[in-house]
C-alpha cells in the first residue's frame, strides 16, 4: 500500500476529495506495481505559491497546475546506495487548487475529475513518465486516461 501524506495549504479541499484522491493514487500505484510502503506527498496550494515554486525550480515565473519533484532520481555526483531494501520515497506532487478549478471549468468537467487528473499526472511523473517528446506524451497521456477510466473518474 502507498503511504500518502496530504497537506492542504488552501483549506479548500474536503475530506471526501482527499479520500477520493487517495483511493485513485492507491489504484495507480497498484496498476504500476509500486512497492508496498512507497511514500508520496500531495500538497494543495494557491496560484501564488505554485508560481513561486515554478519560478524557483523551473525558471518559469507563472502559475501552473501541477509540479512534481521525484526523489528517487539520481542527481549529478550522487552515490547510489545498494543492498538496503527500503520502500522508495517517490517524491512530492504540488497541485494548484485555483488552476484546477479554472481548468475544470475550461474543459467542461468536474473539479474532482481535474484534481484526479492532476494527481495522476504528477504521480506518473514521479514514476518516470514524461511528455518531452511526442512518443513520451502518447504513452503518458494514454496511461493517465486508462487509470482515470479504470477508477471511474471520467469527464
Amino acid at each position: 500500500m502507498l503511504i500518502i501524506d496530504f497537506m492542504d495549504e488552501t483549506n479548500e479541499i474536503t475530506e471526501q476529495q482527499i479520500e477520493l484522491i487517495e483511493q485513485l493514487l492507491q489504484h495507480a500505484a497498484k496498476e504500476e506495481h509500486v512497492p508496498d510502503g512507497a511514500e508520496v506527498s500531495v500538497t494543495f496550494v494557491d496560484n501564488e505559491k505554485i508560481r513561486e515554486i515554478n519560478r524557483d525550480y523551473r525558471g518559469k515565473d507563472q502559475p501552473t497546475d501541477v509540479i512534481s519533484f521525484a526523489l528517487e532520481e539520481m542527481g549529478e555526483e550522487e552515490i547510489e546506495i545498494v543492498g538496503i531494501d527500503v520502500p522508495p520515497v517517490l517524491g512530492d506532487i504540488i497541485i494548484s487548487v485555483p488552476k484546477a478549478r479554472e481548468q475544470a471549468e475550461q474543459y467542461g468537467h468536474s473539479f474532482m475529475r481535474e484534481l484526479g487528473f492532476l494527481a495522476v499526472h504528477g504521480f506518473l511523473h514521479l514514476l518516470g513518465y514524461d511528455h518531452e517528446t511526442e512518443e513520451e506524451e502518447k504513452v503518458m497521456f494514454a496511461k493517465q486516461e486508462q487509470l482515470l477510466q479504470q477508477f471511474g473518474l471520467t469527464r
